[in-house]
């Protein structure tokens, strides 16, 4: 009996691999031709208007230079455009919103990827937000995206109470899920 069982699950462990192999090439499971997307990267970014004490509709737009693993072994440049409009920002806090960010990469290929969910926390002057999305078109289309984003102001708190704060840099986290 214990003999028929070991037999079973080596059958169903062979099978499970071969099918496997035939279904899935290494490197091309799960996003359309191409395997996991890891990027990793640093922004600038840029309220528009400047972030002051008082919450109002606050343009964000932030160009990101990243390093991209596409496959094993393989990483390539790339650079995203990512722009989002949050409904109440302010110095002291930043409305979740989303966003949408266009990442090209060295190859000639792209991904639109539409942020549909945020949480944003901010921890001894440091920003943190953690993105959820999903790409709509190109490299990964249909797939799920994590982005997270983490940055200190460029500007002097105290520039809260005069100009605003402006500007932004920021190191970038993106993951293109199979």
């Amino acid at each position: 009996m214990v003999r028929g069982r070991g037999v079973t699950l080596m059958v169903g462990s062979l099978a499970l691999m071969v099918s496997s192999l035939v279904w899935a090439p290494p490197g091309q499971a799960g996003t359309g031709g191409y395997g996991t997307v890891a990027c990793t990267g640093h922004a600038q970014g840029r309220y528009d208007p400047p972030l002051t004490l008082l919450p109002r509709e606050t343009r964000n737009h932030a160009d990101v230079r990243y390093t991209c693993t596409t496959a094993p072994g393989r990483t390539t440049p790339a650079t995203g455009s990512f722009d989002t409009v949050a409904p109440a920002a302010s110095c002291l806090s930043l409305s979740s919103a989303g966003g949408t960010e266009t990442v090209r990469y060295a190859d000639g290929s792209r991904s639109v990827i539409v942020i549909d969910g945020a949480t944003t926390a901010r921890v001894a002057g440091v920003l943190v937000v953690l993105q959820s999305g999903r790409v709509t078109e190109g490299r990964g289309e249909g797939h799920l995206v994590r982005r997270t984003v983490t940055s200190l102001p460029q500007q002097l708190p105290t520039d809260c109470l005069t100009s605003g704060l402006q500007v932004t840099q920021s190191a970038v986290q993106l993951e293109i899920l199979p």
